[in-house]
């Protein structure tokens, strides 16, 4: 894959329009889960102010990791647009610490499985803002940790801590919401029907602060 985004990057630096739109097809995806988890409703508007900028700075990219330069552009955008529209999204809600450390290919997919895309993100966003972008950068995009540590402007280990811990929050989340949704478990209402104990999130998810430094 890595191969084959170079050989994209080339031909779309080269003017090939058919290139390009393979990169886009490549990594919207991805970019749009990550910008929604940032600035909500609006990720589509950042997502096309990102690749607005990839097209014009394309022919002045020099090399590296094509991925992380286009993250690194929908993350500046992502503030801009934040700071623009001066809000200040919901933060983590707490969630113990566990010591044992949680599969890390798995839980985050456990999630889009399990939730669907919006409610996973949802989850996602109500980590604590340092963790949930490790997570989305390490799970969601598929940097490793040297390269989404130089999007963030963070040590590599330290991305990989935050992931970690953000993955461990994640796992304890799935779990609450599996023992939560148990069929017989929820407690019947004044009028004998089951009341409303489930907190999914409804509608597209919170968002996060980006976090600098």
């Amino acid at each position: 894959m890595p191969g084959e985004l170079d050989d994209l990057v080339s031909a779309a630096r080269a003017g090939d329009e058919d290139a390009f739109r393979q990169l886009y097809r490549t990594l919207q995806p991805g970019l749009l889960r990550y910008l929604t988890a940032l600035v909500g409703a609006d990720a589509e508007d950042v997502a096309s102010e990102t690749w607005l900028q990839v097209a014009r700075d394309l022919p002045t990219f020099t090399g590296g990791e094509f991925r992380a330069w286009a993250v690194t552009i929908a993350r500046n955008r992502a503030m801009d647009h934040l700071r623009r529209q001066r809000r200040r999204p919901a933060l983590s809600v707490p969630v113990q610490e566990l010591s044992e450390l949680a599969g890390d290919a798995d839980t985050a997919e456990r999630a889009g499985e399990t939730l669907g895309t919006e409610a996973a993100l949802a989850l996602i966003a109500s980590l604590p803002p340092r963790e949930a972008e490790a997570v989305l950068l390490r799970a969601v995009i598929g940097l490793d940790a040297e390269t989404a540590g130089r999007v963030l402007g963070r040590r590599a280990g330290a991305v990989r801590t935050a992931a970690h811990r953000g993955l461990r929050r994640l796992a304890v989340l799935l779990d609450q919401r599996g023992a939560a949704t148990t069929p017989g478990d929820a407690a019947a209402g004044p009028d004998g029907a089951p009341s409303r104990t489930d907190t999914r999130p409804a509608g597209l998810p919170p968002q996060i602060e980006p976090v600098d430094g």
